[in-house]
């Protein structure tokens, strides 16, 4: 299904509104897919329970329903989420796209916008860690339709704020974003994984320090899968720049098509083996086959993390 029609994405208003389709969307497709019959749970309030304060007590409800029921607030959620997403210049590959299409960076975006919606109505609490070389915003998790439209206010700016050579630096800001988060969080990382220190070790050992704060981790490797995988250029002459170092080279495409597929190969092989290690779920994002595994993978770990 196509959420996105003519809207424009650098319009915040526009940017929840499309979170909010894409929800709904999803919501609605439960019903037809293997995860019939899935709970999802919108709950606002909960049952009154005798002995306890009569302040929060909704009365409109009860006047409807003969049933006394608690309003929830931000302390009682169930769970606290923390959305990662990396903002270096090479998550904006592809930068040429036809009208309508979407790079990684604004992929990554509205998926955020569309879990935030999804934790707002099942009242968890959620933060925001936006990271390049460094953590460039990060907040801690809130439930409130306050908090949420700040989130997206940042996500907005970040679409619109196209920037070339902005550099990666998994590494360290995993490191930071795992000192700084509540224990025990739900951390969901949107990123190409493309990082600029050439020591894999490092990357997974910054990942483990996530595992090691008992956080629950789920890697969302972003990717346009035909392009950056399958390498499927025109067999013609081609310049390819590094978005985030400005450095370029021509050659044509099946030259190295081979040998190319054979790195990114070894390189995810190796990102999903330490994942599976250090039981981190890893979910291959491909930007064009939409939101339905974004949302489906987090519903999945949210029902583990309640069994």
């Amino acid at each position: 299904m196509n959420f996105f029609g003519t809207h424009d994405l650098k319009k915040l208003e526009n940017l929840e509104l499309l979170a909010k389709q894409v929800v709904e969307g999803f919501i609605i497709g439960l019903h037809k897919s293997p995860f019939h019959g899935f709970s999802v749970e919108f709950a606002e309030h909960r049952l009154y329970n005798q002995g306890e304060s009569t302040k929060d007590i909704d009365w409109k409800v009860y006047a409807r329903s003969d049933k006394l029921f608690v309003k929830r607030f931000e302390e009682e959620t169930n769970l606290r989420a923390q959305i990662v997403v990396d903002t270096s210049s090479s998550m904006y590959f592809p930068k040429d796209r036809k009208k309508g299409a979407l790079n990684k960076l604004q992929f990554s975006a509205l998926a955020a916008a569309s879990l935030m919606n999804l934790l707002k109505k099942q009242r968890d609490a959620f933060g925001l860690s936006l990271f390049e070389d460094t953590v460039r915003i990060h907040t801690k998790a809130k439930s409130s339709t306050s908090h949420y439209r700040l989130l997206l206010t940042y996500l907005e700016q970040l679409i619109d704020d196209e920037v070339d050579k902005k550099t990666t630096s998994v590494v360290d800001t995993l490191h930071q974003i795992a000192d700084s988060i509540h224990r025990r969080s739900l951390v969901m990382i949107f990123s190409d994984m493309f990082d600029r220190s050439e020591d894999q070790d490092a990357l997974f050992s910054a990942l483990q320090h996530l595992k090691y704060n008992k956080h629950e981790v789920v890697l969302f490797h972003v990717t346009d899968k035909k392009l950056e995988e399958e390498f499927q250029f025109e067999n013609r002459p081609h310049e390819f720049i590094d978005m985030e170092s400005g450095e370029r080279i021509k050659l044509q495409s099946n030259q190295i098509r081979e040998i190319y597929q054979e790195k990114v190969k070894a390189f995810k092989d190796a990102l999903k083996i330490k994942c599976l290690q250090y039981k981190i779920d890893f979910i291959e994002t491909d930007i064009n086959r939409g939101f339905v595994p974004i949302l489906e993978a987090y519903l999945v770990k949210r029902k583990k993390m309640r069994i």
